[in-house]
């Protein structure tokens, strides 16, 4: 590799890392699943939102918090691995301005080819990735929004594929967005729990440093049990997806008394809900391809 050629390999590696490679399925999927449920098509505005939702969308939501919360992130051991990149000050500007500059197309044509109603839902979905991290709204910061907001990241693609497409808001899409809805609040929270002492030590506020290790534990249990009781409600054979936040309740209930001095303990944990997700989408894609043959 020439010297010249190193730098921008650097660059790319920086920004690939800050995207969260393990997470792009997370936010991609929601959108495709649902868009081709609600009567889309195998067309251009399938691939392109996939497209979005996997790789721009996700530099953005997590490029940002990197950028911004580069101080915790010194502090936090797990940091530098599958779970996000410690962003070298050096490449702060350039992660902003390409966070920006891939997502600017993608919105351009999703408004274009949307309706005033998917246009505002993909405003909301990118308000909230913004407002999370940014300075003066800081989301991520405000017990509670932290885990809504954060929740919709994840769903918002969802009800956006659903509304591009024009489908119906039925009782079976209600009860299952609102499901998911819960279990991303439930995860966001559970998420926070390994970061107590380091967010604490960076002055970063959060669901789990203001109710404690244990007790933020306690509340994803409950929130992963509501997402379970209120999917259930999309009825057969959909509703059995209520079944899927049984291995998160197992994964996390042995931390439901966790010191916050143990917080870090919860990493485990944290290593498990990654790889659960994905059994977790192979088999909401079963069920999906079991719903849409009946």
């Amino acid at each position: 590799m020439t010297a010249a050629a190193a730098p921008a390999t650097s660059a790319v590696r920086q920004l690939v890392g800050a995207s969260r490679p393990v997470s792009w399925v997370n936010t991609a999927y929601p959108f495709a699943a649902t868009y081709l449920m609600a009567g889309g098509g195998l067309d251009a505005t399938l691939v392109l939102g996939t497209l979005y939702f996997l790789v721009p969308y996700n530099l953005l939501m997590y490029g940002l918090n990197d950028v911004f919360d580069y101080e915790s992130d010194l502090r936090n051991p797990r940091k530098g691995g599958i779970e996000g990149v410690v962003l070298s000050r050096r490449w702060h500007r350039l992660t902003v301005v390409a966070a920006v500059a891939t997502n600017l197309p993608f919105l351009v044509y999703l408004v274009a080819v949307g309706t005033a109603a998917s246009a505002a839902v993909l405003a909301v979905s990118v308000f909230a990735v913004v407002a999370y991290s940014a300075p003066g709204l800081r989301f991520k910061e405000r017990p509670l929004l932290d885990s809504a907001t954060s929740s919709t990241h994840f769903v918002s693609p969802a009800v956006f594929g659903l509304v591009l497409a024009g489908g119906e808001p039925s009782r079976a899409a209600l009860a299952a967005l609102a499901g998911f809805f819960l279990w991303g609040m439930a995860s966001q929270a559970f998420g926070a729990v390994q970061d107590v002492e380091a967010d604490r030590a960076a002055g970063i506020a959060s669901v789990a440093t203001w109710l404690g290790a244990a007790r933020t534990v306690r509340l994803a249990m409950g929130l992963y049990a509501a997402g379970g009781a209120v999917a259930a409600l999309a009825g057969w054979p959909g509703g059995l997806a209520g079944l899927l936040v049984l291995p998160y309740l197992v994964s996390i209930a042995p931390y439901r008394s966790l010191t916050d001095a143990e917080c870090e303990r919860a990493h485990a944990g944290w290593q498990r809900f990654l790889w659960l997700n994905f059994v977790t989408g192979f088999l909401v894609t079963q069920l999906l391809i079991w719903v849409a043959l009946r």
